[in-house]
């Protein structure tokens, strides 16, 4: 078996399982380290406009990979779309969304770096999982000079046949991207390693950011350390039956 099979025919399954097996794993074992990690109150103003351009990048990028990849070619040929138009639109959409995630990217990577506070209270993992994500970033957008060169579509085709060749368990999927340019292998390779590390990162509150994120209400709850006066009023009623019963009691004694 050669390296080509091994990454692109066994590879997939191997991270497809590891990021089923390992989230489903970590929420059991380990509910309350399934977040973000949020370092909000130490760089407000620089967190919020990189991670906007962020994750609004990345959500257009994975949209559109998802879209693009898994959609089956017969649906695309029902719609009349051809190839060339969906591969210049990819390029496009792509190449923009690539750039403001790469430049949201930068920010949160210069604050989690250079910001002497936050770097103390991130973990490794924090700052690894953010240099991988910048690094796929550039590889992604370093796929679109070469696929200019393949304004038909035809290398995109062998990408979407892989990908769901992946999904459907076809035999000697990785055929489809054998003889593709060294960027894009590099480019899968590292998307599927992402995956692999997924359910060990701080990447899994992407899983449950739209049930939990969408669906909070819009109050907190706030538990608060001072001691309250305990108001006398709310044990008059508890005793006010007895007392007038001992009252009356002792004005009939005294007549």
């Amino acid at each position: 078996m050669d390296l080509n099979q091994i990454l692109f025919g066994v590879y997939p399954y191997i991270a497809l399982s590891v990021l089923a097996i390992g989230s489903v794993i970590r929420f059991d074992r380990e509910p309350y380290t399934w977040r973000s990690g949020s370092s909000q109150l130490l760089r407000r103003k620089q967190l919020v406009a990189g991670s906007t351009m962020f994750h609004v990048g990345v959500l257009a990028i994975f949209g559109g990979h998802f879209v693009g990849l898994l959609t089956p070619v017969w649906v695309w040929d029902t719609l009349h779309v051809a190839h060339s138009a969906k591969q210049m639109l990819a390029m496009v959409a792509g190449g923009l969304a690539g750039l403001l995630a790469l430049a949201g990217g930068a920010l949160l990577l210069h604050r989690r770096l250079f910001d002497p506070r936050i770097r103390r209270n991130s973990s490794f993992g924090d700052t690894a999982i953010l240099i991988i994500l910048m690094i796929q970033l550039v590889l992604g957008l370093s796929t679109i000079p070469v696929s200019f060169q393949h304004r038909d579509g035809s290398e995109m085709l062998k990408f979407m046949n892989w990908a769901q060749g992946v999904f459907t368990f076809r035999p000697h999927v990785a055929d489809y991207v054998a003889d593709t340019q060294f960027v894009f292998k590099a480019h899968l390779a590292l998307g599927m390693t992402i995956l692999l590390v997924f359910p060990f990162t701080r990447l899994v509150h992407m899983l449950s950011a739209p049930v939990w994120y969408l669906n909070r209400r819009g109050w907190q709850l706030v538990r608060t350390r001072r001691v309250l006066p305990r108001k006398p009023e709310r044990l008059a009623p508890v005793y006010a039956a007895p007392a007038k019963a001992a009252a009356e009691q002792r004005l009939e004694a005294a007549e």
